[in-house]
């Protein structure tokens, strides 16, 4: 019920809801963008998606947390008042009139009571939880910040991912209508042969079965690459997901080599280890643990806190005069003695909250030396086959041409062509696929030693 209210509220003001406004969002427009390159696809993902924003306002609420517990250091200061109407029992209010005059009281059966009081207090002392409190929140707002730069750091391998595999899909689309063109100017030669009788009519047959086969094949990469922009345009915080139509990617370079990782895989490690963000994050994490062990110690100790307070009350009248008010100053310590051992079982799961964040760490450190390791072997492994494909594509092409020039002088016939044109196409494809696999590989080299976000602003909170 509040929840609908703050919503009517809200639209009442004219504020609007968040989840409808979508507050604190850009909005990506890629109306004027004809030609997409990985590097402004992640930089749109970083400014548009709207997990980033999330993972920002899970910064802010750490950092509020942090003032939550610095304010434990200040007196508190409560003002009281209140004011009732009481009707006494009859049974309660049967004496002598005389005496009740005497004694300064009432007959009456009916009393009004207003009272007021302001008490302020000011813990001295409390076990020095309220320090290791601010610590635990410092320390939660820095692991807040570095899961930010690791959700930044994880988006962009996510964008360069789903950009590599829908650019495969597109130069496969690519591949396949160059197919489908090379087969209708051969239908078309094939037609002209036959029209003069210098060609069989089985010739166009074979030409038409293999262009339908192209065709086949620019449907389905099509098909493939609208699946994978999908998913890429989701990632990049598009509305609808959907790329505006004629939106083409950069198209994959089969020249072009990424520059070789700089240092052997011990250096990236070393590297990793002090910058990667997940690290950071689990670092901060096991000292808000060990904070919380020493709040955990707290109850150990006495409670020393003052008090001072001003208290006042009067009946049949709410005009409170200094008559009225007394006050009171002091200085109260709680110890407790025992517990059913309580605190020492929250100690002791404090501690062990401790070791396992400390062993989670542990885990994380040799996990990015595995991935580093793993990803400096495939980037070798694929660079490799991108060469060897790039050799094999020349003398696929080679053989095409002759294949070609032998058909269109009757010296061979069409089956050796076809057959030549079906592999010039399968090496293409299996060139655009070392390429992505090479490109993939990289990014997740940079994704895993964390140099990924090189070129990007750190929003405000993250740490460098």
């Amino acid at each position: 019920m509040r929840f609908l209210l703050a919503a009517v509220l809200s639209l009442v003001l004219g504020a609007g809801p968040l989840w409808a406004s979508g507050e604190g969002l850009p909005a990506a427009d890629l109306a004027a963008v004809r030609v997409l390159d990985l590097h402004t696809a992640q930089a749109v993902a970083l400014a548009a998606n709207p997990n980033m924003a999330a993972s920002r306002a899970r910064v802010e609420q750490a950092r509020a947390r942090v003032e939550q517990a610095a304010a434990a250091w200040w007196p508190s200061l409560d003002l009281s008042g209140g004011g009732s109407r009481q009707r006494l029992a009859e049974s309660g209010t049967r004496f002598d009139p005389a005496m009740a005059a005497l004694l300064g009281g009432s007959t009456d059966r009916t009393l009004e009571v207003y009272s007021a009081g302001l008490q302020a207090t000011w813990v001295l002392f409390d076990g020095f939880f309220r320090r290791f409190k601010r610590l635990q929140a410092e320390y939660d707002e820095q692991s807040a910040a570095a899961g930010l730069a690791d959700s930044r750091r994880l988006l962009v391998g996510a964008v360069a991912e789903a950009f590599v595999n829908t650019q495969l899909a597109q130069t496969n689309n690519d591949i396949y209508r160059a197919d489908e063109t090379f087969y209708l100017r051969q239908l078309e030669d094939a037609e002209n042969r036959y029209n003069v009788g210098a060609g069989p009519w089985g010739d166009i047959l074979n030409i038409k079965v293999q262009l339908n086969a192209a065709r086949t094949g620019v449907l389905r990469s099509q098909r493939e690459f609208e699946a994978s922009g999908y998913g890429l345009a989701a990632l990049m915080g598009l509305t609808e997901a959907r790329f505006p139509d004629g939106l083409r990617l950069q198209a994959q370079d089969r020249q072009a080599d990424p520059a070789a990782p700089e240092g052997d895989a011990d250096t990236l490690i070393r590297e990793a280890r002090a910058v990667r963000p997940d690290i950071r994050r689990l670092e901060s994490v096991v000292r808000g643990a060990e904070a919380a062990a020493g709040m955990a110690k707290a109850p150990f100790y006495p409670r020393v806190q003052a008090v001072g307070a001003v208290e006042g009350a009067r009946e049949g009248d709410p005009g409170l005069d200094d008559e009225n008010f007394g006050n009171t100053v002091g200085v109260q310590m709680a110890w407790n003695l025992y517990a059913g051992g309580a605190d020492r079982a929250r100690l002791a799961e404090a501690r062990q909250a401790r070791r396992e964040a400390a062993y989670t760490l542990a885990g994380l450190r040799n996990e990015v030396a595995g991935e580093i390791r793993r990803d400096l072997a495939l980037l070798a492994s694929a660079a490799e086959q991108v060469r060897l494909q790039r050799e094999t594509v020349a003398l696929v092409e080679e053989n095409r041409q002759l294949a070609q020039n032998e058909y269109e002088a009757g010296e061979s016939p069409l089956i050796r062509l076809n057959e030549a044109q079906r592999d010039l196409v399968a090496t293409y494809g299996r060139l655009a696929l070392a390429l992505a696999a090479r490109d993939l590989a990289a990014q997740r080299l940079l994704a895993a030693t964390g140099r990924n976000l090189a070129g990007f602003d750190a929003p405000a909170g993250e740490r460098p």
